[in-house]
């Protein structure tokens, strides 16, 4: 089993910043692209942003130069650092990760793994 724990939502006035932080744990052979998605009430989940196990980085237009997506390959954690937030900024925010995960003396194919969701309310 492979498990995704988010951390650092919460309330923030337009302008400020936050950062997510976003743990894989279990049985993990190799993570390949991870990433963040967010999803507002009464709305689907888009793409915020997503870094690849190189360090190549993909963003929303909407957040682009605004948030940073990074990652610790040691630590299997990916971060959001987000700056200058926006009430449309709001909702609740996923992790994924594309995991093959150890089975045996092998490892499965790469399938996506959702994390909790944290909330962030941009609002003052």
């Amino acid at each position: 089993q492979v498990q995704l724990v988010e951390s650092g939502g919460g309330l923030v006035q337009p302008g400020g910043s936050l950062r997510l932080s976003c743990a894989a744990s279990g049985s993990i052979f190799s993570i390949d692209d991870m990433g963040w998605y967010r999803q507002a009430p009464g709305k689907q989940r888009d793409l915020v942003a997503t870094i690849s196990s190189g360090g190549r980085t993909n963003y929303a237009d909407s957040v682009r130069g605004r948030f940073t997506i990074s990652r610790d390959n040691a630590k299997n954690t990916v971060y959001l650092q987000m700056t200058s937030l926006k009430p449309e900024d709001t909702a609740v925010y996923y992790c994924k990760a594309d995991c093959r995960e150890r089975v045996g003396f092998g490892f499965t194919p790469y399938q996506g793994y959702w994390g909790q969701g944290t909330q962030v309310t941009v609002s003052s």
